[in-house]
């Protein structure tokens, strides 16, 4: 379990703004639910979902650095909860999954060439003695404006991207389990996306 609280240098939890941060949101709390629970919230909200802030520079993918820019796509979304709940010593790590998103902009598409996005990532904590994932990817304000569900959580059960929208049309897929890593894959990630989406070369 010790791998899953360390700091690395993109899960970078001992650094003094993800500290501070994650000790500001948890205050009052009374258990490790109730921390989970408002880190979930903070982070799907504060930190706004940008799915341009795609980028192959990796201090741009370190949880201080997401702080500062107060957005992100979901692995940034994902790394920054991460690093929340191991700063106050919540075990947390990432999950991986390819998913197709039928509600993809036409602007987004017309970019990427698709609707399937390799490497979703969202959040695994341990609660209670077991991983729940939790998926902090798309704020509130976005999903109100464009009619998704947004994503709530409990402390209990997974909280993962809903299969349709408020007015029941098709909205994710999961795909393909790409599995859990105590540490970003950085490079791995890198390297699939440059194979797979061509607005990269």
């Amino acid at each position: 379990m010790e791998k899953y609280l360390s700091s690395d240098y993109f899960i970078d939890s001992d650094s003094e703004i993800v500290q501070q941060i994650a000790k500001s949101i948890i205050k009052e709390s009374r258990n490790q639910k109730e921390m989970a629970i408002k880190l979930f919230y903070w982070t799907r909200d504060e930190i706004k979902y940008d799915a341009y802030s795609l980028s192959s520079s990796r201090r741009k993918y370190k949880a201080s650095k997401i702080i500062q820019e107060g957005k992100g796509w979901c692995v940034q979304k994902a790394v920054l909860l991460t690093a929340l709940a191991r700063a106050v010593d919540l075990p947390a790590r990432l999950h991986f999954a390819d998913i197709r998103n039928y509600q993809t902009p036409d602007k987004l598409k017309e970019i990427i060439g698709t609707d399937i996005f390799l490497y979703h990532g969202y959040t695994e904590l341990f609660l209670q003695g077991k991983w729940v994932k939790v998926t902090p990817t798309f704020n509130k304000e976005l999903c109100e404006k464009f009619g998704y569900r947004t994503v709530e959580f409990d402390g209990i059960h997974d909280a993962t991207l809903p299969d349709t929208t408020l007015n029941g049309e098709k909205y994710v897929e999961y795909l393909n389990d790409r599995g859990t890593n105590h540490k970003l894959p950085f490079k791995e990630i890198n390297r699939t996306f440059y194979e797979y989406y061509p607005f990269i070369k």
